[in-house]
């Protein structure tokens, strides 16, 4: 690896100015240079654990170290090792329901998507009893338990996606009692896979929806089988042999065949009364061939030193995992490199560092993190969050940036996760020195919340704050929310996680950059002051930092 990373620091060297102007003002031509680089085939679509994560590695080290930063990892080091336990499921030997009707072979790929956790060379499921789950949430902090105590050890577990409340009609007792529209980690399918596994199940299932979840199919199924874990400390494994989704078409049949008909359970598990629901007759047997092995991923981490509270923290952070080599697409390109995810992001990243090592020393220190293996479930942060190179208790916050539009200015600025945390304030004061107003996420039933980086940091009480551009509609200078509408439409139809989502040449990054300027002025801010950002009262994370730290 030593080789490839001088290499690829060779690579960073090569791709910036030798010597670095001290101007502040982010750098339209640099972000573009950074996602261009980055997106090359050399790098191979930077899936962990590859030669492209060696490339990316290597060439991020080179370009802090180009910027003036500190290693800001374990033992003056520039990165923090992460394991993961790497999985791929082949062809199935077998898999199949019995049903009351006969048996009912699974498609894989088309009917049911699946993948596994665990490291053993079959992923076997023998005749296993299904379980209708509802939305699967314990909360007793809501006087909710879907699972009334029922038993499912070497069972099944059937979910619905998102929360009980998503589809609650006006005056349904639930409406709003899991937030409405606006998901809730409860709604989360990396929850339910958890829960399932506390329980004991072998393995779980989620009923495929789009709105549910917040993408179509092809999304579910793009890892191909792939998986990746955090490898345990204490060796132990997960419950569930299989964990993974049916198609909405098929989970129609599936439940016809046990005499039940999904939307009556639908409308049953938006109740409290609802009890888990045994699908009579319907097992699931599986043997799937699995290939795993533990690979050594890493996190970089770059740190500006602070000067009088230089034990306190303000990060920044972005991921620079994509999804590496997949099957071919209509051009041919078989790298699905993620030029906006999350490429932009790291660019981004880059350019703040630029510019604050180029300003005066901060008070605190900053931290800059590119982190690996978001795609695959958050586990770089995680990694961190579980063991931290800097002290949670003396991080002020973390400013996390995924995906931006690239569609050019807007009027205002999205937010994610409203009522969380006082930086949603400061969110809206330096926006408003850009002549911009705050518009509340138009899709909160997405979780997106829940699906970055900064969430690893956020259920250890961190306030943090996440910049996203499709968290909603911008309100464009040219098209205005329309246009804004469309450019997401465009992005997540075609591009998101697939091949197509590479650098463009008509990208017009003036609105990415007027974010970019939103999140640099905020931390930097922090960075410059005694402040502590503060959970809100009706924030699930309020109470787990204690008030002035």
């Amino acid at each position: 690896m030593r080789n490839t990373l001088k290499l690829a620091a060779a690579l960073a060297a090569l791709t910036l100015p030798a010597a670095l102007a001290a101007e502040t003002p982010i750098d339209p031509a640099r972000l573009n240079e950074t996602v261009q680089t980055m997106t090359r085939d050399w790098f191979q679509g930077r899936a962990p654990g590859t030669v492209g994560e060696e490339r990316t590695v290597g060439y991020l080290i080179g370009r802090f170290e180009a910027l003036g930063l500190e290693p800001g990892g374990p033992d003056g080091s520039w990165v923090q090792q992460v394991p993961l336990l790497h999985t791929r499921l082949g062809a199935p030997q077998q898999l199949e329901l019995a049903t009351p009707q006969g048996a009912m072979p699974l498609r894989l790929g088309t009917d049911v998507y699946l993948s596994t956790l665990r490291n053993e060379d079959v992923a076997r499921v023998a005749n296993a009893p299904l379980v209708f789950v509802g939305h699967g949430v314990a909360a007793p902090e809501r006087g909710w338990d879907d699972f009334k105590g029922v038993d499912l050890k070497g069972k099944v577990a059937v979910f619905l996606i998102n929360d009980p409340d998503f589809a609650a009609a006006k005056g349904e007792a639930v409406a709003g009692k899991f937030g409405g529209r606006a998901m809730t980690y409860y709604g989360r399918w990396t929850y339910k896979f958890e829960e399932a596994a506390r329980r004991g199940a072998v393995a779980a299932l989620i009923v495929h929806d789009a709105d549910g979840v917040g993408y179509g199919w092809n999304v579910i199924t793009s890892p191909g089988g792939e998986n990746y874990g955090l490898v345990a400390k204490d060796g132990k494994q997960t419950s569930l042999a299989l964990q993974g989704w049916l198609s909405l078409e098929q989970s129609g049949r599936l439940f016809g065949t046990a005499g039940l008909e999904l939307a009556r359970l639908r409308k049953a598990a938006r109740t409290a009364k609802f009890r888990p629901v045994e699908m009579k007759g319907v097992t699931l047997s599986a043997a799937i061939p699995a290939t795993h092995d533990v690979i050594a991923s890493h996190n970089v981490l770059a740190r500006l030193p602070g000067t009088t509270r230089a034990d306190e923290t303000v990060m920044f952070g972005a991921h620079w995992d994509a999804y590496g080599e997949g099957k071919p697409d209509a051009q041919g390109r078989i790298y699905r490199a993620g030029a906006n995810d999350d490429a932009l992001g790291v660019a981004a990243l880059l350019e703040i560092a630029r510019g604050m090592k180029a300003g005066p020393a901060p008070q605190r220190s900053v931290v800059f993190a590119a982190w690996t293996a978001e795609e695959r479930g958050l586990l770089g942060s995680e990694a961190y969050a579980l063991s931290p190179v800097w002290p949670l208790d003396k991080t002020v916050a973390n400013l996390t940036i995924d995906v931006m539009q690239t569609a050019g200015r807007a009027k205002d600025v999205v937010l994610i996760g409203k009522g969380q945390s006082s930086l949603e304030d400061d969110l809206a004061a330096t926006a408003a020195k850009q002549g911009r107003t705050v518009t509340v996420e138009s899709l909160p039933e997405r979780g997106l919340f829940y699906r970055a980086d900064h969430f690893s940091f956020a259920k250890r009480g961190v306030p943090v704050l996440l910049m996203m551009g499709l968290a909603g509609a911008s309100d464009l200078e040219q098209g205005g929310r329309a246009a804004g509408q469309a450019w997401i439409d465009d992005y997540t139809g075609r591009c998101y996680h697939q091949a197509c989502d590479a650098w463009d040449a008509s990208w017009n990054l003036a609105g990415a950059i007027q974010d970019i300027e939103v999140m640099r002025d905020i931390g930097t801010d922090l960075a410059n002051s005694a402040r502590w950002p503060e959970w809100k009262a009706g924030s699930e994370f309020a109470g787990l930092r204690k008030k002035g730290n």
